[in-house]
């Protein structure tokens, strides 16, 4: 049978809570003053203890502490008078797992003790880590940053105090909060996680309260709140920095009071849940801009964790990343293991990781999918180079400036320097009667006066059978002098040279360069717009729309007569 420390001067509530805890099968052992409380720890081996705050000889805060030093599996919880709501805080940051407020409600009581029943049985499976290891597979790591993590999860399991974590984005905060509720006696109960930046703000009471049929316009059925989806278990806010003012004295409400009310209820509902809150801000700076409610920031920082980024904890890498090969590997139904070379790890380990955890993954699945064998090479990461860990001529993904195309199969080639375009002047003007129509995707059509080689370009190579107009496929589209009434653009002035800003400003040269471009195409189609709409990959409707708009739409139809041929 359960054993239990009551410790209160006031004869008549300690009666109370004896008979109460006899009905639920709970020995108890009474103390009226601190002397003969911690004489009872000394002499009990006690499952959980209940304290007042204020003690003839000393206050609870001191039994919580003797606990906390002397008898760490022990659960204790504070009984405070109505408005000590800080010297309860106060008390859940020393140690004790939960309070209860005077008057007291046997309901909350009751689940009180059940609460401190299940904190002394999970202690005891934490303490059989052959048979049970809560954090296999879901907290990878054996850096000391990441042993001290996981040893803190285990007492805020212990804790009903609302924790705030805080770290970078992609550092794993849902991962310690779902630690944090499977492993606290809420486990068997709902978590329920929530980004508070996802909800828009005129939807946001009724997510968390919910609502009653008929509340408002659309509200056709009763709903359920978060709060109390969540009723005894946890309530997780990512991303809480979010919640707009009017939200945050709403949420501090319902934190404190522990009661809830459904938009169109006229009653309030009481609810039992654990807020676990996160969020990759600073906090306390938003507190001193007055962004956030300080008393709302009391209320949900209680205990406080600093999640480590992953260049805090570069011993894990290479734990972190074979964990997810061998993850990634199983989702994707892959027949064979993978593995890192010696290079790809060296790489891996002096990354700097600006999305952490989340960002390692991503990187693991592009090397996955780009790898040629079982084997991650460290160009398959396509990571920045470092002068540090790689070799100058190490081939890059991202440098890939060449496509060579070929019947039956394509070729990447790869530089061992990469090039800038080569710039060089445009040919004279043909004729448009004389000159093939131009199809290749390689054709410049994006320079009038320059003929630009791209970094990345398309060359079919011509078989015997292919016609002379297939193998000029590379000749570039020129501008023919103006046609009817059409003037083109003037072509003496050259565009803006690299690293040159244009003098007309940037919405002008752009259009000038359309304007160059349509004109172009339009010449070696002999005006044909159909013809010209295929030459630059675009519809004749887009064509039509862009020539009207730079003004190169011609009154007469001696050019169009066949355009929709």
């Amino acid at each position: 049978m359960s054993l239990a420390l009551i410790i209160d001067d006031e004869v008549d509530l300690c009666r109370l809570m004896q008979m109460t805890l006899k009905k639920m099968g709970i020995e108890s052992k009474v103390a009226y003053d601190y002397a003969t409380g911690i004489s009872h720890l000394q002499a009990y081996n006690f499952d959980f203890c209940l304290t007042d705050l204020k003690l003839p000889d000393g206050t609870g805060l001191d039994i919580v502490k003797f606990i906390s030093k002397n008898y760490a599996k022990t659960p204790v919880a504070v009984i405070t008078a109505h408005g000590s709501m800080d010297l309860a805080i106060e008390a859940l940051k020393l140690g004790a797992f939960d309070f209860v407020n005077k008057p007291l409600e046997l309901s909350r009581l009751r689940q009180l003790v059940e609460n401190a029943l299940k904190v002394a049985e999970n202690a005891n499976k934490l303490n059989c880590k052959e048979v049970y290891d809560p954090f296999s597979n879901r907290l990878i790591g054996q850096s000391n940053a990441i042993t001290q993590l996981k040893t803190t999860i285990q007492k805020l399991a212990r804790s009903q105090a609302p924790v705030f974590l805080w770290g970078e984005s992609g550092t794993g905060k849902e991962v310690v909060a779902k630690l944090i509720h499977d492993l606290s006696p809420r486990c068997s109960a709902n978590f329920v996680p929530v980004n508070c930046g996802a909800i828009p703000s005129e939807l946001m009471e009724s997510e968390f309260f919910g609502h009653k049929k008929g509340s408002f316009t659309g509200a056709t059925a009763d709903k359920e709140g978060l709060f109390q989806q969540a009723n005894g278990g946890t309530l997780f806010l990512d991303e809480v920095a979010d919640l707009p003012i009017s939200m945050q004295v709403k949420l501090l409400r319902a934190i404190q009071e522990k009661k809830i009310r459904p938009i169109g209820s006229t009653q309030e509902i009481a609810v039992d849940v654990r807020l676990l809150s996160a969020t990759h801000k600073n906090l306390a700076k938003l507190v001193e801009t007055g962004e956030f409610r300080q008393d709302l920031y009391y209320r949900i920082n209680v205990i406080e964790v600093k999640l480590p980024s992953l260049n805090e904890r570069r011993d894990d890498i290479l734990l972190l990343a074979n964990h997810f090969i061998s993850l990634i590997a199983e989702d994707w139904g892959l027949a064979q293991p993978l593995t890192l070379s010696n290079e790809a790890a060296v790489q891996l380990t002096n990354h700097h990781f600006a999305g952490n955890v989340r960002e390692l993954r991503n990187i693991l699945e592009r090397a996955i999918t780009l790898a040629d064998d079982n084997v991650i090479e460290a160009h398959h990461l396509n990571l920045p180079l470092s002068a540090a860990n790689v070799s100058p001529d190490t081939p890059r993904i991202h440098e890939i400036h060449e496509i060579t195309e070929t019947p039956n199969q394509s070729v990447l080639s790869i530089p061992s320097q990469p090039s800038a375009p080569k710039v060089e002047p445009l040919a004279e003007p043909k004729s448009a009667s004389n000159s093939p129509i131009n199809t290749s995707y390689g054709s410049n059509l994006f320079a009038s006066g320059y003929k630009v080689k791209p970094n990345i370009q398309l060359t079919p190579t011509p078989t015997p059978t292919q016609s002379t107009h297939d193998a000029l496929t590379h000749e570039s589209l020129t501008l023919d002098a103006p046609i009817g009434n059409i003037n083109a653009p003037n072509l003496a002035q050259p565009s803006a040279e690299e690293g040159q800003l244009p003098a007309e400003g940037l919405e002008e040269y752009l259009m000038n360069q359309e304007r160059k471009v349509i004109i172009a195409a339009l010449n070696h189609s002999g005006w044909n717009r159909t013809q010209a709409a295929k030459l630059l990959n675009t519809t004749f409707r887009s064509l039509r729309y862009r020539m009207k708009k730079l003004g190169i739409d011609s009154d007469s139809d001696i050019h169009s007569d066949s355009d929709e041929d």
